[in-house]
């Protein structure tokens, strides 16, 4: 979800669109959508399941994130209970 921040400043969708984002990154107005769709014929659809907080660390460290605000993002899949 924190990769629609740069996804709108390199499509530029607020200046072309008029399309914003909350502090949840939710858009504006409301009825707006948006997607990354890659296409081959050999692609296949896939989930992500529930991470480690191993993982979360990883992640937060190379996102330059405070582990709290990953934690935060990342809740509905976590393996643990956040501290």
């Amino acid at each position: 979800h924190t990769e629609k921040v740069t996804m709108w400043e390199t499509i530029k969708a607020k200046e072309l669109a008029g399309i914003e984002l909350s502090d949840s990154l939710s858009m504006m107005p409301a009825a707006s959508v948006s997607a990354l769709v890659f296409a081959h014929p050999k692609s296949q659809y896939f989930a992500v399941g529930q991470i480690g907080k191993d993982q979360v660390t990883d992640y937060a460290e190379r996102k330059k994130y405070e582990m709290s605000k990953m934690e935060r993002w990342l809740s509905p899949i976590l393996n643990y209970e956040r501290d």
